[in-house]
């Protein structure tokens, strides 16, 4: 394909040892100051609490930098639900709902669990607005040498790794933010070799043992539109299918075989 933000969606090819690790998706809308209140917060648990059994309360704090320094504000709580295996977890925070997973195995799984989350919202939270609606799509390769990456991705992405100067490679990072044709979405594309230990994001990549190489594509749009589960949801899949493309324009024939394609 030439461009991936407009190219038509290749066929689905499952990767049987797929370096996918975390798939999120997040609703951001308006202030809702009610949420932080248990009470108010109980009958979605019940809508849920089914498929997400285990309910746990996080308190953030945000610091802002003034004439004196660092000051701590106001803090926030945001619910965390997770399944019975810890590999889904949904969160419902003043400002944003969002689901995410860890052991992900199909967009249609993924697009239905997201409907259900939001359904609930919209009953029992019942937000007005949506302020940003976004989906992150994020893998990890582990186990392998910088030169490596040039056999497993286009040479576009692969950059300096496809000279002599892989064999020293250490730390590569590279972002590029592009605007989708035909809407108001846009993507977020970063890649990255990264050092034993060591992790760009700590919060959604856990650092590896090894050298690792992330690659981590985000489709979001920023605009403020009634909240519709049903526009919201088939939003969300458009954002999938547009990621999953540029995934396969960024991957080779050599990655596919080597996560075992069509196994």
């Amino acid at each position: 394909m030439d461009n991936p933000l407009k190219a038509p969606v290749p066929e689905d090819i499952p990767l049987k040892f797929a370096p996918l690790i975390r798939v999120l998706a997040q609703v951001r809308f308006p202030l809702i100051a009610s949420i932080q209140k248990r009470e108010y917060i109980a009958a979605f648990q019940e809508a849920i609490r089914k498929d997400y059994p285990t309910l746990r309360q996080e308190r953030t704090q945000e610091l802002t930098l003034g004439p004196q320094g660092v000051v701590s504000t106001e803090s926030s709580t945001i619910w965390r639900f997770t399944d019975r295996t810890g590999n889904w977890r949904v969160s419902v925070a003043p400002s944003f709902c969002a689901i995410e997973s860890t052991k992900y195995s199909s967009r249609k799984d993924f697009i239905s669990r997201l409907e259900v989350v939001l359904q609930a919202v919209e009953q029992h939270i019942n937000p007005q607005l949506v302020d940003r609606i976004g989906l992150r799509y994020v893998d990890q390769l582990t186990d392998l040498k910088p030169a490596d990456i040039q056999s497993l991705v286009r040479p576009e992405i692969a950059g300096i790794l496809t000279t002599p100067v892989a064999e020293s490679a250490q730390l590569y990072t590279n972002e590029l933010r592009m605007e989708i044709p035909g809407g108001q979405a846009q993507m977020m594309a970063r890649w990255a070799l990264v050092p034993p230990g060591s992790s760009i994001d700590p919060g959604s990549v856990p650092p590896a043992p090894s050298i690792s190489w992330v690659l981590d594509l985000d489709v979001f749009e920023e605009s403020q539109e009634p909240f519709d589960v049903p526009e919201l949801t088939t939003r969300a899949e458009a954002f999938a299918e547009r990621i999953y493309t540029f995934f396969r324009w960024v991957v080779t024939d050599e990655f596919i075989e080597r996560y075992g394609g069509g196994q």
